[in-house]
């Protein structure tokens, strides 16, 4: 039967998570927890929900070289391996959606102190990077 997929907006402190629903249409934001609790978080989740891929966010700079932070991501991602191994992950070019998520909240009319939450903007973050996956996985 179908599962999910789930999208991770991988950060040094704060991780958003969101999720698509069954007939991969639509991401919406699951939740954004510090980064050391994710792992965990993801073990739990996915016991109960059948997960058939996760999307990590692939940062590159603009002239497409490796950011600071995927050293990190890259052992964030053996990790996640060796605890869930059987979950297929890929990487997707994330490059404008912190930036996108953040005036899309702006857009919405957010008062200032939540869009000054970071874990709104990181949740947020990877409902836009999802989508944004969901768009060109359509058409494959």
């Amino acid at each position: 039967w179908m599962g999910i997929f789930l999208a991770l907006d991988y950060g040094e402190k704060r991780t958003g998570i969101a999720v698509t629903d069954i007939n991969k249409i639509i991401a919406s934001g699951l939740t954004a927890l510090s980064t050391k609790e994710v792992i965990p978080f993801l073990i739990t989740y996915c016991e109960k929900s059948f997960v058939e891929k996760l999307i990590i966010g692939h940062p590159k700079k603009f002239n497409n070289s490796e950011s600071l932070v995927e050293t990190k991501i890259k052992n964030f991602i053996k990790k996640l391996n060796l605890s869930l191994p059987k979950i297929p992950i890929v990487r997707h070019d994330e490059r404008f959606t912190s930036k996108i998520a953040y005036n899309a909240i702006l857009e919405s009319g957010v008062n200032k102190r939540k869009r000054q939450d970071k874990y709104l903007v990181d949740k947020v973050s990877a409902t836009i990077l999802l989508q944004s996956y969901l768009s060109i996985y359509k058409n494959t």
